[in-house]
């Protein structure tokens, strides 16, 4: 990946590339699930207990190889354990908890001593393949670079994935050496002793071979992302959610919606975003952890952690910091900025605003411009405004303050003390007009020259007025 971050953290679709397969585990309840771990094996551990807090973390010591890795999983099975074993890769995220399943089945049901999974392929090269006796067991897997002319020809591949019965497998296990050209132990080598040994081993192939492709780098990284992401819309699409346009549209596999939901294109729901009935999302809008109510309406803007009521509107280019609560039928219009903001029902924020560490009540209007000045250079404080109160606009609030049920501002007000229900805030400064200023400061600009003409004009107004 030529990366600082371990290939199986690599985010995809909202989880990294080996969440996906704990997932596809968890869904086949396993009785016991272990990760074999090595490189970067701290960062990977944490992120695999994240997602399954059961798992047991088993360390591959400095005998490499898929086979050493598998030998001393099973040699951290609880004694009395006799079923059987599946082997996964940390690096094929889209492999479905559904085909697992659908290959334990097939594999109980023809009493082999393995399953493994195979695909199918219009172009095999480079791949091993899967060569079959008459009866359409396995009879042996040649890499390609081995493979005679016959066996080219064969389409059929090796997708890494397998299914053993347990005492088999331990046998066997204890007879794989290093002696190769790499100085490995392959568990592929696993399944010619098992053929030698007279055991039969079954091989299935996937109805989508894309499920069974692994991430080594950003490239096939972007390409499945792509897949996962065409087939959670089309999950959702089925599910009675619009999407406008799926080539622009991105969803997190944790996101989830009910039907009548309509996506703009542009827009990404990610993390575990929910969106209720006949929501409103975009254009060109991303939400990360964030409810939407039935109804809400989000044009243009980016929110993270936050809530928004049933009946809402934010947008356009608003930003919705986390901790923002905006109330049922509440508003957050054009380039408004909140944070930590409970903002009460039917109250609006419309717009050029920001509003951080407030709690407002109901009902209330905050206008244009206007700032809640939450930081003294050292330390946040909070503000709180009532229900139906009315903020002139371009006021700046100066936190820690509280303005009452039923108060006003005036336009331009500077609010530094807590301001009683039912009264008028206003900083008093009466305007002052110094007359002939621009003539006499500016003589030589357009402006003097406009204000000039101005008086000559009322001058002749007044000499012809009968009065």
């Amino acid at each position: 990946m030529k990366s600082r971050t371990p290939k199986l953290l690599h985010p995809l679709g909202g989880r990294p590339v080996v969440g996906h397969v704990m997932e596809a585990a968890r869904g086949l309840g396993a009785e016991h699930i272990l990760a074999v771990v090595r490189h970067e094996r701290d960062a990977v551990s944490a992120v695999v207990l994240d997602a399954l807090p059961g798992a047991i973390i088993v360390d591959q010591d400095d005998i490499p190889g898929t086979g050493r890795a598998v030998e001393q999983a099973v040699a951290a099975l609880p004694a009395d354990f006799d079923g059987d074993v599946l082997v996964l890769n940390g690096d094929v995220p889209l492999l479905t908890a559904e085909t697992l399943a659908d290959l334990v089945a097939r594999h109980r049901a023809s009493h082999a001593a393995a399953t493994i999974l195979s695909a199918l392929l219009d172009d095999a090269t480079g791949y091993g393949r899967i060569i079959r006796q008459d009866g359409g067991n396995l009879d042996y897997i040649v890499e390609h670079k081995d493979a005679s002319a016959a066996e080219l020809a064969v389409n059929e591949i090796n997708a890494g994935i397998y299914l053993f019965g347990l005492a088999a497998l331990r046998t066997q296990l204890a007879a794989l050496t290093t002696e190769n050209a790499q100085g490995e132990k392959y568990i592929t080598d696993v399944l010619g002793l098992l053929r030698e040994a007279g055991s039969a081993v079954a091989a299935l192939a996937v109805s989508d071979a894309h499920e069974v492709e692994g991430i080594n780098d950003r490239v096939q990284l972007s390409a499945a992302a792509a897949r996962l992401n065409a087939q959670t819309i089309e999950r959702w699409q089925r599910a009675g959610v619009t999407v406008q346009d799926p080539a622009t549209t991105w969803i997190d596999v944790q996101a989830t919606f009910e039907p009548d939901v309509t996506l703009k294109p542009g827009t990404q729901i990610l993390g575990p975003s929910t969106v209720a009935r006949d929501a409103i999302i975009g254009p060109d809008t991303t939400l990360f952890a964030v409810e939407v109510g039935e109804g809400a309406e989000i044009k243009r803007s980016e929110a993270s952690h936050s809530v928004i009521g049933a009946g809402a509107t934010v947008g356009p280019f608003s930003y919705l910091r986390p901790g923002t609560i905006l109330g049922e039928d509440g508003k957050i219009g054009g380039f408004v900025e909140t944070k930590n903001a409970q903002i009460g029902t039917g109250s609006k924020v419309p717009h050029l605003s920001y509003v951080g560490d407030a709690v407002i009540g109901e009902n209330t209007n905050i206008g244009a411009g206007t700032i809640f000045a939450n930081y003294d250079g050292e330390k946040k404080h909070a503000s709180t405004v009532g229900s139906h109160v009315r903020i002139g606009s371009h006021s700046v609030l100066v936190a820690p303050v509280t303005i009452g049920d039923g108060a006003f501002s005036g336009a331009g007000t500077v609010v530094r003390k807590d301001v009683p229900a039912g009264s008028l805030a206003i900083n008093v400064a009466p305007q002052r007009n110094l007359e002939g200023w621009t003539q006499s400061k500016r003589p030589t600009s357009s402006s003097a020259d406009a204000a000039r003409a101005a008086d000559e004009e009322s001058s002749k107004n007044t000499e012809t007025s009968p009065n």
